[in-house]
């Protein structure tokens, strides 16, 4: 599943670099916001499995919130973990927020995530993105050695 993460991230680094530098376009914003979460879905579902095969849960929860709340509860003092849920969290919430776009096809393309109450969520630049990027891969690669680590 680790590997499969970061086929996603793969996918993501071309639409940043080579897709979002010819089209600037907020389309281009959520569809590496997407592959980003994909990827960290598919981290949480490694950790899963591990906790699974080393009994500490019986079944893997259906929903994604379960699942959060089952890793957060077994993996309380790692930081790094705590902090890849909360990422994740924040990025689920630009998904599925109201999005409108800022000076497309130009240089600083901004997607803007709006709540439903109205309140903007986050702006996502390139920088952003990149930033989220580089994250989601720290994250990737911290959970892949841990998991190695620990079998």
């Amino acid at each position: 599943m680790i590997e499969g993460a970061k086929q996603e991230l793969k996918r993501a680094d071309h639409l940043i670099f080579v897709s979002l530098k010819y089209t600037r376009t907020m389309d281009v914003l959520a569809s590496v916001i997407k592959r980003l979460i994909s990827s960290l879905e598919l981290v949480l579902e490694a950790i899963l499995q591990w906790l699974l095969k080393k009994k500490k849960i019986k079944a893997i929860p259906s929903t994604y919130k379960n699942k959060i709340e089952v890793i957060r509860a077994n993996f309380k003092k790692d930081v790094t973990i705590q902090e890849m849920l909360k990422f994740y969290s924040y990025l689920m919430r630009i998904d599925k927020a109201e999005h409108s776009g800022r000076g497309e096809f130009r240089k600083g393309v901004t997607l803007i995530a709006i709540d439903e109450l109205g309140d903007v969520i986050g702006e996502i630049n390139l920088e952003k993105i990149k930033e989220f990027y580089l994250k989601t891969i720290e994250l990737v690669d911290y959970t892949g050695e841990m998991l190695d680590n620990k079998k």
